[in-house]
């Protein structure tokens, strides 16, 4: 496990990881639950680092029944999807709670909103720096070098590190 850089603490038989334990991959997604023979078997969850969670029934590694739970605390459900629809669009955050008055606040469901730095954009995963190339997670680490493809998404598609319209630039 040292070679790909993920960790596990937890029973085992026959020097393989079975019983429960403590998965760690190099992402820092965790998995915390049930192991056969190497493998997620039983009940598991896996917990990702945005704060989101996966609980399953697995069997020998493959998920055959499960809930999503998005950091926010939404449920995610296949069949009577009531969230975000025709209707409705509201965060779910905001169905619970309210809505803020619009302006900066109201850009994403997160409470508060994450300060982009001034000409980076927030990418998912991190902020993304379009002038050297750079994704950095929230903590300033290095993910990887965007490619032309990647590139062009982002600066397209996500929210950049300040507001064109009123030109507004969060203090540093």
């Amino acid at each position: 496990m040292e070679y790909i850089g993920s960790s596990y603490e937890g029973e085992r038989r026959n020097n393989r990881m079975e019983g429960e334990g403590v998965y760690i991959f190099p992402t820092d997604t965790k998995y915390v639950g049930e192991m056969k023979d190497g493998m997620f078997h039983g009940k598991g969850t896996l917990f990702f680092p945005s704060g989101s969670k996966y609980e399953a029934i697995w069997e020998e590694g493959k998920a055959v029944k499960g809930t999503y739970t998005f950091a926010d605390g939404l449920v995610y459900k296949e069949r009577e999807w009531k969230y975000c629809d025709g209707y409705d669009r509201r965060f779910y955050k905001e169905m619970l709670d309210g809505l803020k008055p619009a302006g900066r606040c109201q850009l994403t469901n997160k409470d508060p909103s994450r300060v982009i730095p001034e000409g980076c954009y927030d990418c998912g995963d991190g902020f993304y720096n379009p002038v050297t190339r750079v994704v950095k997670d929230y903590n300033n680490k290095f993910l990887r070098n965007a490619d032309d493809d990647e590139h062009e998404w982002i600066v397209q598609k996500c929210r950049k590190g300040w507001d064109e319209v009123t030109g507004y630039k969060p203090k540093h």
